[in-house]
């Protein structure tokens, strides 16, 4: 009779949907993402139970680490490339490859009320800020804007290199550079007193920089990732991430 009822109880708990056990994963995720996967991750635990795991870093980085078999069970990048080498190396698990979000470029001074491209070329800007290029695909976009911009706009400071943008984003909020090219949704990341100024370029100055996620092959069985990632392709969780500084697909 007790076998009976406990054998019930389980079947109630998968015809509902709900988890029959919380589980948990570890998300790689490139540092322009983090301060928004935090704000998502705390409704998918309030949801489902599961916990998160949160490792940043550059998405050069976080590759690498992966390919040396670092114990992730999502990766999502800041490029399409990496991903996509992931499948290719049978790393990640094949059709499991995602845009989760379009990120958008800023120019941000923190200090200022108003922000225009007209700032590269004051002298008092000494340094200007600016993701590697090569690591980084928030670098190389800044590189796209700034070399659209140098007719126009020259840079009378010294360009000054980040391993990322969550480096850049220090680099001017310590004073270490006057202006720095970001992600928008740092920005609106903050308090809006500490906000500044920032202005966005057009779209067309830069490559979209789509922002792929996929599961990793530790995870194929993994419940909890996947749950995460179908969470991630929610309408619901796309007009989150616009009001957090995105494009969606």
């Amino acid at each position: 009779m007790y076998r009976f009822i406990f054998i019930f109880l389980a079947v109630f708990d998968l015809a509902t949907g709900l988890p029959a056990a919380a589980g948990s994963l570890t998300v790689a995720v490139a540092r322009n993402f983090e301060p928004t996967l935090r704000i998502l991750v705390e409704d998918f635990e309030a949801e489902t139970e599961h916990k998160v795991e949160i490792a940043s870093g550059s998405t050069g980085k976080l590759y690498a680490q992966i390919i040396h078999g670092a114990p992730f069970d999502v990766f999502l990048a800041a490029d399409q490339v990496r991903p996509s080498k992931l499948e290719t190396a049978g790393a990640a698990v094949q059709g499991s490859r995602f845009t989760y979000a379009i990120g958008r470029l800023v120019l941000w001074d923190p200090e200022g009320t108003s922000l225009s491209p007209a700032a590269l070329s004051q002298t008092d800007a000494h340094f200007v800020a600016i993701a590697n290029p090569d690591l980084a695909p928030y670098g190389a976009a800044a590189a796209s804007v700034i070399d659209a911009l140098s007719r126009a706009y020259p840079i009378q400071g010294q360009l000054v290199y980040g391993e990322d943008v969550g480096q850049v984003f220090a680099f001017v909020t310590t004073g270490n550079a006057q202006l720095g090219f970001i992600a928008k949704s740092q920005i609106l990341s903050l308090p809006e007193d500490q906000r500044g100024a920032y202005w966005e370029p057009d779209g067309t100055m830069y490559s979209a920089i789509r922002q792929d996620a996929v599961l990793l092959g530790r995870a194929s069985e993994n419940e909890a990732a996947q749950a995460f990632l179908a969470y991630l392709r929610r309408p619901s969780t796309h007009s989150r991430l616009s009001e957090l500084g995105y494009f969606v697909p």
